[in-house]
């Protein structure tokens, strides 16, 4: 059926350091998944579109990563790189129920 997400459970709130990256692996891909300062929780596919720097290791600024190996600005939101860079990172919804943690496929 379109339309149907199926959720990943990928660890519990506590695993989980804020503004600190943690890399998970859902249907193969490795993931950067962030429990953010405001509470909130993104992912992201964990490789820069640049030069595949590990995200999960960079450092996180409000709604933003910035790559480990070239300081590239990611919007954790929408995954587009700004300006004066390019690109963009794929996206994954973060769902919180109780004290899991699923990524949505």
């Amino acid at each position: 059926m379109m339309g149907v997400k199926t959720q990943v459970k990928v660890g519990v709130v506590n695993d989980f350091v804020v503004d600190v990256g943690k890399v998970v692996e859902v249907q193969g891909i490795a993931l950067a998944v962030f429990r953010l300062s405001n509470g909130r929780f993104k992912a992201v596919e964990n490789r820069c579109p640049h030069k595949e720097g590990p995200l999960a290791e960079g450092i996180v600024s409000g709604e933003f990563v910035f790559c480990p190996l070239h300081d590239w600005k990611i919007d954790l939101e929408g995954g587009q790189v700004q300006a004066p860079d390019h690109g963009c990172v794929k996206t994954y919804k973060v769902a919180v129920e109780g004290d899991d943690v699923y990524i949505l496929t």
